[in-house]
């Protein structure tokens, strides 16, 4: 997940200017199931402190008793974690160790894609079995610009490396507000909890302020017409929450021209209907694609009552959406709960 990776980057960097010495950790391969699939991390430093995690809190001190060599050597290597006899574990995790040192090209170049909702590409190269081996560690190819992480070579793949990770990851997933009343507030809060950029639009006779909305880019006062300057892409979900119909018509009619992954009505159906009545008469020309990502009533059925349930309903559906799933309970799937990783 690219928020959690910033995350860990940022967290690096404040590390570094405070003299320590940080260990970067991989889930570069699974055995089985685990609580986390591969291309999990988490971030140690020499003072016994961590970031992040691997999984859901059995594995972590394990990780970080095996990260002390790596600090004493500055090599990296990988260790194995055994679940498959300890509660709630059914596999065996194999973790890449590695000195994570960024550099001001690093830095400058990661920060840059970050803020141009670029995507870029991790590859990590291993052993499948516990040690110190030679031209281990992660390259990040930033916009084709190669960085190492823990000083692999960035040509290894043409030596013929026994096994590599590789994973994409796209731009930090994006939640646009428009609307800052109670239930705004709400919103916005689960959706920082659950990681993605949130920000709010807000009209100067509402209820709510910027302190409000602690996390979030709070913006007073935007013209629909403006809309287009927001960066709106397919890792964008957008919540039209005004309570006022004529606003969220305006606003919708702006966003025909953008390509949003989802777009949530608030109100009833019939609220809905008679929205996207006004909004194909005033837009003919507007695309199924566009009409697809219409969600209205936003949420899914949970049963919600509360501005907090609201909130959370609304904030399972974009997850959904964002992951192609049809929302049923968990117990009456078979199989795995996940996806395989690519």
């Amino acid at each position: 997940m690219t928020h959690e990776f910033k995350t860990l980057v940022e967290t690096a960097i404040d590390w570094k200017k405070g003299g320590f010495q940080v260990v970067l950790a991989t889930v570069v391969a699974l055995d089985g199931s685990s609580y986390r699939r591969p291309g999990v991390r988490m971030l140690l430093n020499n003072k016994g402190f961590w970031k992040g995690a691997v999984s859901g809190g059995c594995v972590e001190k394990e990780v970080y008793r095996e990260s002390q060599s790596v600090f004493e050597t500055g090599q990296p290597k990988m260790m194995s974690y055994d679940g498959r006899y300890r509660l709630g574990c059914e596999g065996v995790l194999y973790i890449l160790l590695e000195p994570f040192d960024p550099e001001e090209a690093f830095i400058e170049a990661f920060f840059k894609s970050i803020d141009e909702r670029k995507s870029f590409t991790i590859s990590s190269y291993y052993e499948n079995q516990e040690g110190e081996f030679k031209g281990m560690g992660s390259v990040i190819d930033l916009n084709m610009e190669l960085f190492s992480i823990g000083g692999v070579d960035i040509l290894r793949e043409e030596k013929g490396q026994s096994a590599v990770f590789k994973q994409d990851l796209s731009p930090c997933f994006k939640l646009l507000v428009i609307g800052a009343e109670h239930d705004a507030v709400k919103l916005s809060k689960y959706a920082l909890l659950t990681g993605w950029e949130v920000t709010v639009i807000a009209r100067s006779n509402e209820l709510k302020s910027a302190e409000h909305f602690s996390g979030a880019h709070f913006m007073q006062i935007m013209a629909p017409e403006n809309i287009n300057a927001m960066q709106i892409d397919q890792q964008t979900a957008v919540v039209l929450m005004t309570h006022n119909f004529a606003i969220d018509l305006r606003y919708l009619v702006a966003l025909k021209e953008t390509t949003p992954n989802y777009i949530g009505l608030l109100g009833s159906t019939r609220r809905r209907d008679d929205l996207l009545s006004q909004f194909i008469e005033y837009c003919p020309e507007v695309t199924d694609e566009f009409l697809d990502v219409i969600y209205g009533p936003a949420g899914i059925d949970i049963g919600s009552e509360t501005p907090e349930e609201i909130a959370v309903s609304i904030v399972s559906e974009i997850l959904a959406v964002n992951r192609n799933r049809e929302t049923y309970s968990l117990r009456k799937k078979s199989g795995k709960i996940h996806s395989k990783s690519k």
